[in-house]
């Protein structure tokens, strides 16, 4: 047997595994268990939160032969044909690449038929705002009134593209990010089950990179281990995922902070010269002030060492909230903005008069330091560090 993905090996087959999304998982189990299933579902959420697993499991679970508590029994004759794929009455739809009136048709000419062998036929339409509008159209008639034998699961990241008229023909249930606690419970099973050793540092920056994802997790787990090697610690997700050394952040954070611009060029080149994408450093010192900001508040961070922590809180008692929140404002600004030849006196302008000037006054960061050369200066400055302009600013 061929190679099979972590996401795909350790996708879970019942409700009761599933993680971070117990006010869905509950509900639909009642649901079975009073036979009081709807004909028509929307499970909207962001990737990798089990849309797409809710409704394989849901699918199941309405023709098992022996449910158990709202549960598949996954050893039925139904539930391992749905298992292998053999099962044609389970239809699983990629509205992006069959998005058209024809797809949509055929649908409508299939639905008049009974299920060959389950007692449903179940059509589940993946990223279902795909669809075209006259897709939808045609659509709608056969998902207000379907057959009795027939049922709709639409999933989708996009719910405000879908047309009024589909969404109130709908139950809708909304997949919320699933908690770094649930992710790294999770991931800890799988490396429990792969003979995968990593350490907790390790897992919690892999949840904190998932955002809430629980297939990126593991996605970052398995290319964490395609060198063969099992052992996984922090460094070695860095390295791979290309996110700067925590220390370099810090000394660029530091350096914003106590203004001091030779030490912040000098460590934005280092990480530039290893080969790091300058977008992922700009938003590691988003996340990097974010957390000082958490500090700052008296929050828990786990992803920190005690050594780390330590001088998070150092950097945190230095300034006011005032200084960082400005800090994300304008790292934010270059991240979505790329400075050009034409622009690029402009920009050094508006930069001094927003950043080496505190807007005139001197107010935030920069206590009252304020230079009537700021534009010659810092234009020098991006010069000597950056000759051929690939750092990014306001423009």
């Amino acid at each position: 047997m061929g190679y099979t993905a972590l996401y795909r090996k350790f996708r879970p087959q019942t409700f009761s595994e599933m993680v971070g999304q117990e006010h869905i998982t509950r509900t639909l189990r009642n649901q079975i268990i009073a036979n009081r299933v709807g004909h028509a579902y929307l499970f909207n959420g962001v990737r990798g939160t089990g849309k797409t697993t809710s409704a394989k499991v849901l699918a199941r679970a309405v023709n098992c032969l022996n449910p158990q508590d709202g549960e598949p029994c996954n050893e039925c004759e139904i539930c391992k044909a749905a298992l292998d794929g053999s099962l044609t009455d389970i239809v699983e739809m990629d509205a992006a690449s069959n998005n058209s009136v024809e797809d949509i048709r055929s649908i409508r000419e299939e639905v008049n038929f009974l299920p060959t062998k389950a007692k449903y036929r179940v059509y589940i339409i993946d990223e279902v705002h795909m669809l075209s509008q006259g897709a939808f159209n045609a659509l709608l008639k056969t998902l207000e009134e379907p057959p009795e034998h027939v049922k709709f699961i639409l999933a989708t990241t996009e719910p405000q593209k879908l047309p009024a008229t589909i969404l109130s023909r709908c139950q809708r249930f909304d997949f919320k990010r699933i908690p770094d606690e649930d992710i790294i419970k999770r991931l800890e099973l799988v490396c429990k089950e792969s003979n995968v050793n990593a350490t907790t540092q390790a897992l919690n920056i892999i949840a904190a990179l998932s955002e809430g994802a629980m297939r990126d997790a593991l996605s970052i787990l398995e290319r964490c281990i395609q060198d063969g090697e099992n052992n996984i610690d922090e460094n070695k997700i860095k390295e791979l995922v290309g996110i700067p050394k925590l220390q370099y952040i810090h000394c660029i954070t530091q350096a914003i902070v106590e203004y001091n611009i030779d030490e912040a060029m000098e460590t934005i080149t280092k990480v530039l010269n290893e080969g790091k994408d300058l977008n992922n450093l700009l938003w590691e010192i988003i996340k990097y002030v974010k957390d000082i900001l958490m500090v700052k508040t008296n929050q828990k961070l786990t992803i920190y060492n005690d050594e780390d922590f330590t001088r998070l809180q150092e950097l945190s008692e230095k300034v006011k909230k005032d200084v960082f929140f400005e800090i994300i404002f304008m790292t934010y600004s270059f991240v979505h903005t790329k400075i050009n030849e034409e622009a690029f006196p402009n920009a050094i302008n508006l930069y001094n008069k927003e950043l080496m000037t505190g807007r005139g006054k001197g107010k935030y960061m920069y206590k009252n330091q304020y230079r009537e050369d700021g534009e010659i200066f810092l234009r020098e400055q991006m010069k000597k560090y950056f000759p051929n302009n690939e750092i990014m600013y306001i423009v």
